[in-house]
């Protein structure tokens, strides 16, 4: 039994099983930020970080994926050729088998693994013809690199797009405070209620220094007139009218009953310091806006091909002399402890 087992498996190997064409290709990404003073090596622009690592093993499984079959089966007609060519045994036996089937089917014909030594994706594709091989592997590269352009596109257009709409909200924020500040400088009827204050606090220093001298000039004048001169009467009338007018000014600056210069003021910087405010915040989201834009043009990844993919001239598999002499030890492997068992069993019976 055995014989004939490793009879028929020679036969099939050496004369049934189709033969089929593989095309290799080897890809890394390559990466475009060199911000921080790095270095312009290899190791910064090909797979030399983590990071790296884990944009390749996203597009190996990209490249494993449901959507990639799809795309390829719509593309090359995956599905016609594997149900269409090749032995009983290699072959796709339904043409028209669900998807996941043939999903399974595709990863035995197609492998795309990670050279953790070198860094690099390794891509092989299986076919019955040369073209049909080499067509495999240029689509997974092409699809590979669209894909991962399409990632890092998409990413760097969705920062960009979010500084862009906080610098329009921030934007609109500072126009309306300035639309709020400029609305009571128009109530007020002053550009500045601070400088009206400056204003009426130099002239209250004015009043104050004239009604200084003023007094002095009285208590001069006192010491040598009568109260009644006229002189003297024409001072205090001038002290009192300065001291009513100083009484005045100091009034427009505050008053227990409000609405008056001090509280103008005290509005206006709290009005003031709310533009100047969102000013900032909009100059600061200016800022980052611009440098979102530079960092997303710089840390774009870019699949690069080491090896592209070629055109088989030979049929590198099966591999057919290795499978005979596989199969037939381990058939004999299985033979010798069935018979081991077998003559346990016999022993114990007898």
């Amino acid at each position: 039994m055995a014989a004939l087992s490793i009879a028929f498996s020679t036969a099939y190997w050496a004369l049934l099983a189709a033969d089929r064409y593989e095309s290799e290709a080897r890809v890394v990404l390559a990466r475009s930020d060199l911000s921080g003073g790095q270095a312009m090596d290899f190791a910064t622009l090909f797979g030399g970080s983590a990071n790296n690592r884990t944009d390749q093993l996203l597009l190996r499984d990209h490249l494993r994926s449901l959507d990639m079959l799809r795309q390829l089966n719509g593309a090359l007609g995956l599905r016609a050729h594997y149900s269409g060519n090749g032995d009983l045994l290699s072959r796709l036996w339904d043409a028209q088998a669900p998807i996941e089937r043939l999903h399974r089917h595709f990863l035995r014909r197609v492998s795309v693994e990670m050279d953790e030594f070198a860094g690099v994706l390794v891509i092989r594709a299986q076919a019955y013809t040369p073209q049909m091989a080499q067509a495999i592997t240029a689509a997974l590269l092409a699809e590979g690199e669209r894909h991962m352009n399409a990632l890092g596109h998409q990413l760097a257009q969705d920062q960009v797009r979010f500084l862009e709409r906080q610098v329009h909200e921030l934007g609109e924020r500072a126009a309306a405070t300035r639309a709020t500040l400029l609305a009571f400088q128009n109530r007020e009827g002053m550009a500045s209620p601070q400088a009206a204050a400056d204003s009426i606090a130099a002239i209250v220093a004015r009043l104050e220094t004239q009604l200084a001298e003023l007094q002095t000039r009285r208590g001069g004048m006192a010491t040598f007139l009568q109260p009644g001169a006229s002189q003297l009467v024409e001072v205090n009338a001038q002290i009192a009218a300065v001291e009513q007018q100083i009484r005045r000014e100091r009034e427009r600056l505050t008053s227990p009953q409000g609405g008056t210069l001090n509280a103008a003021l005290s509005e206006y910087q709290r009005l003031q310091a709310d533009a100047e405010f969102a000013n900032q915040v909009l100059n600061t989201a200016l800022v980052s806006l611009e440098r979102g834009r530079v960092d997303a043009t710089r840390t774009l990844k870019q699949v690069q091909v080491l090896q592209s993919a070629g055109l088989p001239e030979y049929p590198d598999r099966p591999h057919r002399l290795f499978n005979a002499i596989a199969y037939a030890l381990g058939t004999l492997l299985v033979a010798g402890v069935l018979q081991l068992l077998l003559t346990i069993v016999r022993d114990h019976q007898d």
